[in-house]
C-alpha cells in the first residue's frame, strides 16, 4: 500500500484544547495511526510572554506541575456490606491514571543517553526528585497507609517511607508525613516540548475559538492541513479544560501562587517538592520548576472566585509559611525569598471528578440530514491535569479507537 493510500485510510480526529491534556492526547492519537489536528484559542508559549489576564482560562501555564500521590482507601472485599462510595472509587481511578503518567514521565526524564528519547529529559524539563507530604489533620486514607501497601502492586509508589515525628517541622502541628519518589516539571517548557513533538510527528494545529464540541465537526480544512488524508472529521476530543458551559458540575477554583528565583539547591541540597496540608484547610507547598524556572510557592484553593488580581499580603504569607516549613529553600545570608512573579490561575474543577467518557452526538448535515458524531470528553481535571495527563490520554485513545472500530464493523456487516 502506498503512503498516499495509507493517508486516505487514516481517520481524522480533532482535539479541542492545547493544554497538557489536549497535547498528550494528540500525541498518543498520532501514535495510534490517526490523522490529528489540535484546535485551540491558545497554544503554548514561553511563560514569560503569556498574558496573565487575557490567557487566564488557559490553565496549563499557571500550574505548579508536580506529582502528588493521593492514596485511595483499600477496595472493600467482594460482597462487603460497605461498598465503596463514589468518591472512593474515583480516588482509585485517579490513582491508576497518575501511576500511568508517572511511568511515561520516567521515560521523558532520561537524559543520559544521546538517543532521541534520552535527549527528551533535557528539553521536556521533567525531573525526578523526592516528594514530601506533611499533614496536620490526616484523613483515614493516610492513616491507613503502610509502607508495605504503598510499595505494593496495588499502589506502586516508589521509594515510599513514613516520616518519624522528629522529622516533622518544629512547630509541632504536623501529625503525619511521608516521602516518595516523584517528578516536577516546568509547565510551558514541557508544553512547548509536547507541541513541537506533536508537529514534528505529523500533527496539525489550527488556531480557533470554538463554542461547542460539535463545531469541530464542521470546520473546513484545506487538504494541506490534514496531510492529504480524509477531510471528514471522524471523531472529536473535548480537552477544553472547562468544557463549554453546558456541564452543571463544572466550576473554577482560583489559585494564587508565587514564583521565586530560589531553586532550593543553593545550599548544595538536592531539589525536593514539599506539600503541607494545614489544619485550617490551607496549603503550603514548593515546587522546583527546573530549566532556570525558579520555584513555585503556594498556594490557595478558592472555589468560584474569578478575581484575577494577586493579593500582595497573601503572597507574603505564602513566602513566610514555606520558609517555616522548609527552611532549606532560603539560601544562607538571605532573610526573604525573592519573588519573580505572582500567579493567579483558574483550575477547571468538576464535582464528582473529571469527565473522561465518550458521547454520541447528533449532527445536522447539508439539507437537514442527520448523522452521528463521536465526542470523547476529557476535561475537568481540577489541579491534577499534569498528574493525570498520560493516563487520561490513554483513555482518550481507547475510547476513540473503540468507537471507530465499532463504526467500521457496523459498516462491514451491512455489505
Amino acid at each position: 500500500m502506498s503512503q498516499q493510500d495509507k493517508k486516505q485510510q487514516q481517520k481524522h480526529v480533532n482535539v479541542i484544547g492545547a493544554g497538557v491534556i489536549g497535547l498528550s492526547s494528540g500525541l498518543l492519537l498520532l501514535e495510534a495511526g490517526h490523522a490529528v489536528t489540535i484546535i485551540a484559542e491558545h497554544f503554548p508559549a514561553p511563560f514569560e510572554t503569556i498574558d496573565p489576564i487575557e490567557q487566564i482560562n488557559y490553565s496549563s501555564p499557571w500550574a505548579g506541575a508536580h506529582n502528588r500521590f493521593i492514596p485511595p482507601l483499600p477496595s472493600p472485599p467482594a460482597g462487603s456490606e460497605s461498598p465503596s462510595t463514589p468518591a472512593q472509587a474515583q480516588a482509585r481511578r485517579e490513582h491508576a491514571l497518575s501511576i500511568k503518567t508517572y511511568h511515561r514521565m520516567k521515560t521523558l526524564s532520561h537524559s543520559s543517553s544521546p538517543s532521541s528519547e534520552g535527549e527528551a529529559g533535557q528539553f521536556s524539563s521533567v525531573r525526578f526528585m523526592k516528594g514530601v507530604e506533611l499533614l496536620e489533620n490526616p484523613g483515614e486514607e493516610y492513616l491507613a497507609l503502610t509502607e508495605e501497601r504503598a510499595s505494593s502492586a496495588e499502589l506502586g509508589i516508589e521509594q515510599f517511607r513514613l516520616l518519624k515525628p522528629e522529622e516533622f517541622p518544629s512547630d509541632g502541628n504536623v501529625k503525619w508525613g511521608c516521602e516518595y519518589q516523584t517528578w516536577c516539571l516546568n509547565p510551558m517548557v514541557y508544553c512547548c516540548f509536547l507541541l513541537r513533538r506533536f508537529v514534528n510527528r505529523g500533527g496539525k494545529i489550527l488556531k480557533r475559538r470554538l463554542r461547542s464540541p460539535q463545531e469541530a465537526f464542521y470546520l473546513n480544512f484545506p487538504a494541506s492541513l490534514v496531510g492529504g488524508g480524509s477531510l471528514d472529521v471522524d471523531a472529536v476530543v473535548n480537552a477544553s479544560g472547562n468544557g463549554f458551559g453546558d456541564d452543571p458540575s463544572m466550576f473554577i477554583t482560583r489559585g494564587q501562587t508565587c514564583v521565586v528565583s530560589e531553586s532550593g539547591t543553593e545550599n548544595g541540597q538536592e531539589p525536593v517538592t514539599i506539600t503541607r496540608q494545614n489544619a485550617d484547610g490551607s496549603w503550603t507547598f514548593c515546587i522546583p520548576r527546573g530549566a532556570d524556572g525558579g520555584t513555585v510557592v503556594g498556594g490557595t484553593r478558592e472555589p468560584d472566585n474569578y478575581d484575577t488580581t494577586p493579593c500582595p499580603v497573601l503572597r507574603e504569607q505564602l513566602l513566610e509559611r514555606i520558609v517555616k516549613t522548609y527552611p532549606g529553600l532560603l539560601p544562607p545570608g538571605k532573610s526573604r525569598l525573592t519573588p519573580v512573579r505572582d500567579i493567579v490561575g483558574r483550575r477547571p474543577t468538576r464535582r464528582g471528578g473529571p469527565r473522561i467518557e465518550g458521547e454520541v452526538v447528533s449532527l445536522t448535515g447539508k439539507g437537514g440530514s442527520k448523522k452521528d458524531g463521536f465526542v470523547m470528553h476529557a476535561y475537568g481535571m481540577g489541579g491534577r491535569g499534569y498528574e493525570l495527563s498520560w493516563g487520561v490520554a490513554e483513555e482518550v485513545v481507547k475510547g476513540v479507537s473503540q468507537y471507530l472500530l465499532d463504526v467500521e464493523q457496523k459498516s462491514s456487516s451491512k455489505l
